[in-house]
């Protein structure tokens, strides 16, 4: 594994992480998948981190047995981002915002955030995140639109996180309608294209007993 695509794995694993607490702490409410493992968090009483990984393997069994391709970029994603989020509520630097602009702001910052960690964690080509994982197999088992399939994962952890405590909020509503558009405009900006990159994926052979 050349060095190069390592540190951008794992850059954007820690950009990752860090744009899901500046979005967390602007207090306006936070996305989708954050408000199911907030749910999960305000239930169990366990940590974000420990939420958010335990959500991900869940998926990623499910993955594996719809036929849905998992790399190593893949594991790093599931652990990695669970464990930098606990540990930077543990340092507790990023501020807490409690004025409607500030957190405005903060929520903005974590979109861009966001979007650069995609851009290096995309760009290392190491396999998909678990969630974008489900989304895409999904597309290939049902034979619908990406966005219809998107929009019906996105709403089922949104309704499921609401139901178990999570916080929704006007930051649901700016991060579900501007992280998409932030996402193109940072890709456009930095000359990447999605689609050209090639993934490293793990080979799983079925192993057959003879009679």
């Amino acid at each position: 594994m050349p060095i190069r695509r390592l540190l951008s794995l794992f850059g954007g694993i820690f950009l990752y992480a860090l744009g899901i607490i500046l979005s967390i702490n602007a207090s306006l409410g936070v996305a989708p998948w954050d408000a199911f493992h907030l749910g999960l968090v305000h239930q169990l009483g366990i940590t974000l981190g420990v939420a958010s990984m335990g959500v991900g393997v869940m998926i990623l069994i499910f993955n594996y047995f719809i036929g849905e391709k998992i790399g190593f970029g893949t594991v790093v994603n599931i652990f990695g981002i669970g464990l930098i989020i606990d540990w930077l509520f543990r340092l507790n630097w990023i501020p807490t915002m409690n004025t409607f602009w500030g957190g405005l702001a903060m929520i903005t910052l974590s979109m861009f955030t966001i979007a650069l960690a995609s851009y290096f964690y995309i760009g290392a080509g190491f396999g998909a995140g678990p969630r974008d994982g489900l989304m895409v197999g999904l597309v290939k088992k049902t034979g619908k639109k990406v966005g219809l399939v998107r929009g019906v994962i996105e709403l089922t952890a949104l309704f499921i996180g609401f139901l178990l405590g999570g916080k929704v909020g006007l930051g649901t509503v700016i991060l579900g309608l501007g992280i998409g558009p932030i996402i193109q405009m940072t890709f456009k900006a930095l000359r990447f294209d999605v689609s050209k990159v090639k993934h490293d994926y793990f080979t799983f052979q079925k192993t057959t007993q003879k009679n």
